[in-house]
């Protein structure tokens, strides 16, 4: 098992039944850019001296990661079970797009200095479907990068971010999520249903995520995703999530409506 990865109900792959360790890919050597360092921040120069020739190898990464899983490192105690290289390989329909995050977040730590990263993309749950739940839906992930940040500001990140969707009146719960600590779940009030509705996950990146990527330990980083569905539900008064994704969708329910819009200050 891979605690971990179990955390939510995860669809495996049996063809092909396993990828690749960490490497390269082809198209990154390619393509990819150094990142230049902010000269407005004297955090990021000492930073970077002292961590830019210290990011480890793929495989030295993979190595540190199972040693953090199985003994514990960086503060950590671990996961107190073997690490299983094979169980890691296992191919599966991604739960999250944390895999994203964490690629950038390794790339960052060759020249580690402030930093924002967004992605929308699917992701996939092997849950029951109803009226808030889908097997397949669009993860918005972000990512914040900085020297001092803190909970607290964490959260009066969430409450502008939402606010610009015309969600406000957040509640915030303690949660654990295998990458972030402290972590907080987030919930919307949604009227149409009478009750509160989780719509987004948030925490700061452990250390024993970050510093065996070769980022150094006086940097910070902020991590929250959400539902693109959820949201928009509230802010539309959607009673069933079935209508907006899935092979349930109403097509004249799309063509009538405008599209979504953020509100502006």
């Amino acid at each position: 098992q891979h605690p971990a990865r179990d955390l939510q109900d995860t669809f495996y792959i049996s063809d092909p039944p396993k990828g690749d360790p960490p490497r390269t890919d082809p198209s990154e050597e390619a393509t990819a850019r150094p990142l230049a360092p902010n000269p407005s921040s004297p955090s990021s120069k000492s930073a970077e001296a002292s961590a830019s020739d210290q990011q480890p190898s793929y495989d030295t990464y993979f190595n540190s990661v199972a040693t953090v899983h199985s003994l514990g490192a960086h503060g950590s105690i671990g996961y107190r079970y073997p690490f299983n290289p094979r169980e890691s390989l296992r191919l599966v329909l991604r739960t999250h797009t944390t895999a994203t995050s964490t690629q950038m977040l390794y790339r960052l730590a060759a020249n580690p200095r402030p930093a924002r990263y967004f992605s929308i993309d699917r992701v996939f749950r092997n849950e029951s479907v109803d009226a808030t739940h889908l097997a397949e839906f669009h993860q918005v992930e972000g990512v914040i990068a900085d020297f001092g940040l803190t909970l607290g500001g964490l959260i009066g990140f969430m409450e502008v971010f939402f606010g610009k969707m015309g969600i406000r009146g957040l509640r915030f719960k303690p949660a654990y999520n295998p990458y972030t600590e402290p972590s907080l779940e987030v919930f919307g009030w949604h009227k149409g249903l009478g009750k509160w509705v989780e719509i987004g996950n948030s925490g700061m990146f452990r250390p024993e995520m970050l510093e065996p990527m070769g980022l150094p330990k006086s940097m910070r980083v902020y991590g929250w995703g959400l539902s693109l569905e959820r949201p928009t539900m509230i802010k539309y008064g959607v009673g069933n999530i079935r209508e907006l994704l899935g092979h349930k969708v109403d097509l004249g329910f799309v063509e009538s409506n405008p599209a979504v819009r953020l509100e502006k200050d």
